[in-house]
């Protein structure tokens, strides 16, 4: 049985090692502020003191942190990936990131023996807690069977989409497609409300509908209830839609909605609402979040 390293354990993080550990998988851990593993290491984790030790002590490595500029700290930094000997060892990054570094850190992974896999994930933290993540890989074919065990223990969707880079983006035509529900979501509770609606009745008819989407099973009842706690932090999406529209723009595309939906959420933002989940974009209607 492989040894499994695991850098990165905040609301996602968490719940794929313990996903992974009920399937039996031995998991070495290690997050920047160590207390975010303590209740894993209590459960059989083994906490590494930096990315070193666990890229040192692991066969494969799985890491998952929050800015590309993390991720770039994580392997090419001090006590980083790569200042260990990865011969014969895969890594994958499960952060959603820049096409253009996953494709960088595969070069410098293949230079030193071993193989990366860039392999961000959809589904929130429903579908980390509950090991029903959709997983969009990158990379080498061989390597990506040889782990499609490992991602089956967190992920019901598992697809290779190509060579390195084709993860990021295949999770870039996800963020922007998510934009989209997002928006519309919002817009259709603050319209219906106005209305005088029900907002449960609007909810159960719509998902039974041509209209039903993840985002409104998901996020309306969490809206109704006034619960803004992340399951994927505000901040992070706008950093995902940047990257999107950076890439739109090196291939001469205008993605004017995802440019709309940039706006709104850095609006939001900037309201001091960047460390709520997504579904607070209807605070720029609702006060507090809370229905008039």
């Amino acid at each position: 049985m492989p040894q499994i390293g695991f850098i990165g354990t905040g609301v996602m993080g968490a719940s794929i090692v313990r996903n992974m550990m009920k399937h039996g998988l031995k998991v070495n851990v290690y997050n920047r502020t160590k207390s975010k593993t303590d209740e894993l290491v209590e459960e059989g984790a083994i906490w590494k003191e930096t990315p070193a030790e666990i890229a040192a002590s692991s066969d494969i490595v799985f890491t998952m942190v929050g800015f590309p500029k993390d991720v770039e700290t994580i392997y090419f930094g001090d006590n980083g990936i790569f200042t260990e000997n990865i011969q014969g060892k895969i890594i994958v990054d499960l952060t959603t990131s820049t096409p253009t570094l996953a494709q960088k850190i595969a070069e410098k992974a293949s230079e030193l023996g071993g193989v990366a896999l860039d392999a961000p994930v959809s589904g929130g933290d429903l579908g980390a807690k509950n090991g029903t993540l959709t997983i969009m890989v990158g990379g080498d074919k061989d390597s990506y069977d040889q782990l499609l065990p490992v991602f089956k223990t967190f992920g019901t969707t598992v697809t290779l989409h190509g060579t390195a880079g084709k993860g990021q983006h295949t999770k870039m035509a996800n963020q922007i497609m998510i934009a989209g529900t997002m928006t519309g979501m919002t817009e259709m509770l603050v319209y219906a409300n106005k209305a005088g609606l029900d907002l449960d009745k609007v909810i159960e008819t719509l998902s039974g509908g041509s209209a039903a989407n993840w985002s409104l099973s998901n996020y309306s009842p969490r809206i109704l209830r006034e619960d803004y706690t992340p399951g994927f932090f505000v901040k992070h999406f706008i950093k995902d839609l940047k990257i999107a529209l950076d890439e739109a723009e090196k291939m001469d595309l205008d993605l004017p909605s995802t440019k709309l939906a940039v706006e709104l959420y850095e609006k939001l933002a900037n309201k001091g609402f960047e460390n709520d989940g997504t579904q607070a974009l209807i605070k720029l209607w609702w006060d507090e979040g809370k229905r008039s």
